[in-house]
């Protein structure tokens, strides 16, 4: 068989008849008394889970990582509110669209930990971030310390409030593989100075994988005194945790990365101590400065986007934190277990489970990132992202829930011909 054509077999399975939310409930409850770590390994089960997905048949898709697209269930919920709404039109917008939203936030507030009151629905991570960044009362010579691997967008915000108020950015590298947490811990602990005000920390870094020791960064940060802002966009839905227990004040997240919501859906946690300190993104009516709901004024926007994220909550319910935790990180051992050895295979993600999930980056020494991408969709039809920069030289692989093994053997398989040939 063609390796071509036995690509599109694997992904045509996913053409199966939707079974919906209902059906998938059943499908998941079935399991109920199966272990988390033992389901991982269920290739049948997960099957039927792919079929709910519509896969393009051109390509492995393993760059999930900048939107988790929508099983058609949560696809066919997210159409039927857009007609709702466009039928309804000012109606529902003058009506119930905020009682709506509210509700939708606090189920949201639930399932990450954390109080009604603290938390807002933004559009993305970024958006909630820059909220946050940009809201502080900087006055010249603050100091703000964040990594050379957080998100570009981050960093530029920073590189904003710096050039507008006189703010010192302090740049860490965090290292590919730490010994321990004291190691991550004291990076951050040697920058502080008396005049740092906040520390900006992934909760799992965008371009690698790797997951930082928030609680213990967070420790130590307040027992000086400063500030922690956590970027959780790749954590939130990835990986069980409650925002609570982190000890953070800032927590943001896009809920179109693992959450798998329609794009356009973010969360912003403030630790209320905090929400009277902010000024918010675009001005609002609300004087009280402690209610959070000042901070998240937008204007008009796509309502149906925010009902979506209840039937993704569902879907995620449907799932359960622990067994989608335990998937993920199988697939991700699966393939990376099977090319640390190769001396030509560059690994730039932790090998202890404790610091990574779903995510790792990948290199082939000879052979530039984006070299590396353009022929592993060239020559073997996988989609990827390359990664070049922060000490961080691969390609970034991030599967999904539908993901196979099989795709994952035809992954390793390109890797190993392509070190071969490097």
């Amino acid at each position: 068989m063609k390796k071509r054509q036995f690509i599109k077999d694997i992904l045509l399975t996913s053409m199966a008849a939707p079974i919906g939310l209902t059906g998938l409930a059943q499908s998941f409850k079935s399991k109920e008394a199966v272990p988390a770590l033992d389901l991982a390994k269920d290739e049948d089960f997960w099957t039927s889970i792919r079929n709910q997905y519509i896969l393009k048949p051109d390509y492995i898709n393993l760059e999930n990582g900048f939107y988790n697209f929508l099983p058609q269930p949560l696809l066919n919920k997210f159409i039927e509110h857009i007609k709702e709404i466009n039928v309804q039109g000012s109606y529902y917008m003058r009506t119930v669209q905020g009682d709506n939203k509210k509700k939708v936030a606090a189920r949201l507030a639930a399932l990450a930990g954390c109080s009604a009151d603290e938390l807002i629905i933004t559009r993305n991570t970024t958006e909630s971030l820059d909220l946050v960044i940009g809201g502080l009362d900087w006055k010249p010579g603050d100091e703000a310390i964040m990594a050379l691997q957080d998100y570009g967008a981050m960093l530029d915000m920073f590189e904003q409030v710096k050039n507008r108020y006189g703010v010192v950015n302090v740049k860490v590298s965090v290292p590919n593989h730490p010994a321990n947490d004291e190691e991550v811990v004291s990076l951050y602990a040697n920058a502080i100075t008396p005049k740092t005000k906040v520390i900006l920390v992934s909760h799992m870094i965008n371009i690698s994988g790797h997951i930082l020791p928030i609680r213990k960064i967070c420790d130590m940060a307040h027992a000086k005194g400063v500030q922690v802002i956590v970027d959780g966009a790749h954590a939130f839905a990835h990986i069980k945790y409650q925002i609570s227990d982190l000890g953070c004040d800032y927590y943001a997240a896009s809920l179109h990365k693992w959450l798998s919501t329609p794009l356009g859906a973010g969360l912003l946690y403030v630790n209320k101590n905090n929400v009277a300190k902010l000024w918010p993104l675009l001005a609002d009516g609300e004087k009280q400065l402690d209610k959070i709901n000042r901070l998240n004024h937008i204007g008009t926007h796509p309502v149906h986007t925010d009902l979506t994220i209840n039937d993704s909550i569902d879907y995620f319910e449907m799932i359960g934190a622990e067994r989608k935790e335990a998937r993920m990180r199988f697939l991700q051992n699966y393939w990376t277990s099977k090319v640390r050895n190769n001396p030509k295979i560059l690994l730039n993600t932790p090998a202890d489970p404790a610091r990574s999930c779903g995510i790792a980056n990948v290199g082939v020494e000879g052979i530039t990132p984006a070299d590396l991408a353009t022929r592993l969709m060239k020559e073997f039809k996988i989609f990827t992202v390359a990664i070049d920069y922060a000490n961080i030289r691969g390609c970034r692989i991030t599967p999904n829930l539908y993901t196979t093994t099989a795709e994952l053997d035809i992954f390793v398989n390109a890797l190993n011909k392509l070190s071969n040939n490097a």
